[in-house]
């Protein structure tokens, strides 16, 4: 049982302004809570006892909104990246002293879905297994191929990243602090075929802009 996640949480939102002008995008409401809430909520079904938010965007809002998890039975740490974020791969690692050595979910604060963590491998055969699905609108050339349960970053047909994901920290171990995407270090793992995936058709969202945000509060609200 995987036990330890990070939600990403510290990006400014540009494209979701002006509603992240005064809330973080990952604590804007749908459905009655939060986003990030509906992580917390579907991460503490599946066995995980704590969970790292990293911060940096509006920082303070998050523990005064969430508190220190014990309204799920879990722990909520914070790791506060600063007045400027340090993307994926910088925020991973220095997120790391809260989450141990072992495996680790990784979840975006700002898409909404009904994947089942539960499912997901408790332990990844290379650095990383990660969720893809089908490309949405706003990204129709996708990311990477998924191939015999081998993730490739190769041209077509590609499909797109969940912001979903298992992750051993060795992934970024070996990286220097500071601010970095995670894209090149899984592309180079790729290519030694160290990242696995699977496909996931269920629902998921990437509650980029206010008007995605809209739609989907209306898709809640009718299958209420």
């Amino acid at each position: 049982m995987i036990e330890h996640a990070l939600i990403f949480a510290a990006g400014r939102g540009e494209r979701m302004r002006p509603l992240s002008d005064v809330t973080p995008k990952p604590l804007l409401r749908v459905g009655g809570k939060a986003l990030i809430e509906w992580h917390i909520e579907h991460l503490a079904a599946a066995g995980v006892r704590s969970i790292v938010i990293n911060t940096s965007h509006l920082a303070d809002r998050f523990p005064a909104s969430l508190g220190d998890g014990s309204r799920w039975n879990l722990r909520i740490d914070y790791s506060h990246e600063g007045p400027e974020p340090l993307d994926s791969g910088g925020g991973m690692l220095r997120a790391q002293s809260l989450l141990g050595t072992d495996p680790f979910i990784a979840v975006n604060g700002d898409i909404w879905t009904d994947f089942p963590f539960s499912t997901l491998p408790q332990i990844p055969d290379g650095l990383a297994h990660l969720v893809m699905v089908a490309n949405p609108p706003q990204h129709p050339f996708g990311d990477f191929v998924l191939r015999d349960g081998l993730l490739h970053d190769e041209a077509a047909p590609r499909l797109t990243f969940a912001g979903i994901g298992v992750y051993r920290a060795e992934l970024v171990g070996a990286q220097q602090p500071g601010k970095f995407s995670i894209v090149p270090l899984l592309r180079a793992a790729m290519r030694d075929g160290r990242i696995s995936g699977e496909r996931f058709d269920g629902d998921w969202d990437d509650i980029g802009t206010p008007r995605r945000l809209e739609d989907l509060q209306g898709r809640i609200a009718a299958d209420r």
